[in-house]
């Protein structure tokens, strides 16, 4: 007999996967709930125009997004078929654009800490075939609620 047994060659031990499926499912409950999904629909129909000199926006939290095109078909029979202002997730009132545009600003600026106020941007999304008539008078209402920085949203030009 031997005086001395033989060693024999020791495994490292396996790492034990089974919290695994537990960490997967923590991870995707989290997502799901801090993920923000749209939060309007679009009503309108909005085809934006190609541009070749773009800029991205930077801060996307501190812009306000306003839509201006034709009420998509869903909305038809109820709003018509003139291009309308949508705010958000609804129709500015036909006649009182004006006033739904200060208070949608107004609105959108409380929400805003008073430090970054002056960095807030309206972004406007034009569908093509509106007329200036309805845009000019959406930049006239901004500038009158003092809204200053307005921004034009396009698609960038195929090759």
């Amino acid at each position: 007999m031997s005086k001395f047994a033989k060693k024999r060659g020791k495994a490292d031990p396996s790492i034990s996967t089974a919290s695994l499926p537990d960490i997967i499912f923590m991870l995707l409950f989290f997502f799901m709930v801090v993920t923000k999904m749209r939060d309007s629909e679009l009503k309108v129909s909005v085809v934006t125009p190609f541009a070749t000199e773009l800029t991205k926006l930077e801060e996307k939290s501190l812009v306000n997004t306003i839509y201006i095109g034709r009420p998509s078909e869903k909305y038809k029979p109820v709003f018509g078929t003139k291009p309308r202002i949508q705010l958000n997730d609804k129709f500015a009132r036909y006649g009182a654009e004006e006033a739904d545009i200060r208070l949608f600003i107004e609105q959108f600026r409380t929400k805003v800490p008073e430090s970054r106020r002056p960095q807030i941007t309206s972004s406007l999304r034009v569908d093509g075939s509106v007329t200036m008539g309805v845009v000019a008078d959406t930049k006239t209402a901004l500038r009158k609620s003092g809204q200053l920085k307005v921004n034009y949203s396009a698609k960038r030009r195929p090759n």
